[in-house]
């Protein structure tokens, strides 16, 4: 069961900046972009990363943009990262960030993550709403299904609204059950109706309804195993992708102690 769990490596947003995160999400990102792109030392600075994912006891992990950039990932880039998974036995359950406002750029996208062997996009993309033929045609030519995020969306007609008919199983919902609960929606009946449209999730917590503060499993207002138990008795086969944030300190500890409650939760 464990080997469906996954670290999203958008928990290190702010490892960057010393987890003095002060200017927001958009100071992290560009901060991991700037540290990561240069291809003499990506090799170090991704391994880094693998080797303290897979010491937290991880079986997988999800590849945040920032890490790995479609906008800049050059094919030693890609060869690098795809040796270094392989030797840190770690699949990729997904790839998870923007995916661009052009076909070319969410092409690209899709090339990424077949090249890393996910089938997974969660995030956004602006194509969704200004041409979602073109991101058919995209996702079919690279065997890549588009799991959209939910963030402004409250309830699951909101999200169902947002990813339509879904173009045959190409196109469904991460569900990002903090994010619900930051709306201050319900995660869990979100999960109940979505059903089938779920293609991916980002396990999350969050202190309080109005608050992006992530947190540790059980300490937040998110009903996270609850959300957990609804997926599995639904038949959801996919990976949860353990998800914590935090601007100002390190999330190590917190997220191996979330590890280990979900695949308690699974193992049950």
């Amino acid at each position: 069961m464990s080997k469906r769990i996954s670290f999203v490596t958008a928990n290190y947003v702010a490892r960057q900046v010393g987890y003095r995160m002060t200017g927001g999400w958009r100071q992290g990102e560009e901060a991991t972009d700037e540290h990561m792109a240069p291809l003499d030392t990506f090799a170090g600075r991704f391994e880094e990363i693998l080797r303290d994912v897979r010491a937290m006891g991880f079986e997988a992990i999800e590849i945040w943009t920032a890490h790995l950039h479609w906008r800049w990932a050059t094919d030693g880039h890609v060869a690098t990262a795809r040796d270094l998974l392989s030797r840190h036995n770690l699949p990729v359950a997904g790839l998870a960030g923007w995916f661009g406002e052009t076909r070319e750029q969410f092409e690209a996208a899709c090339k990424l993550a077949q090249a890393l062997g996910t089938h997974i996009l969660a995030g956004m993309t602006s194509l969704l709403a200004q041409d979602r033929e073109a991101m058919l045609e995209a996702l079919k030519a690279y065997n890549v299904r588009f799991a959209y995020e939910n963030h402004p969306e409250k309830t699951a007609e909101e999200t169902l609204a947002k990813i339509g008919d879904g173009g045959g199983g190409w196109i469904g919902t991460t569900v990002d059950t903090g994010n619900y609960g930051n709306q201050g929606g319900d995660a869990l009946r979100a999960i109940e109706k979505l059903g089938d449209r779920i293609l991916h999730v980002h396990l999350k917590d969050v202190l309080a309804p109005g608050s992006h503060a992530t947190c540790r499993y059980g300490r937040g207002c998110v009903p996270v195993e609850a959300c957990v138990r609804a997926l599995e008795e639904m038949g959801y086969s996919g990976y949860y992708s353990v998800e914590h944030e935090p601007a100002g300190y390190d999330p190590t500890e917190d997220c191996r102690a979330s590890l280990s409650m979900v695949r308690q939760w699974l193992e049950a």
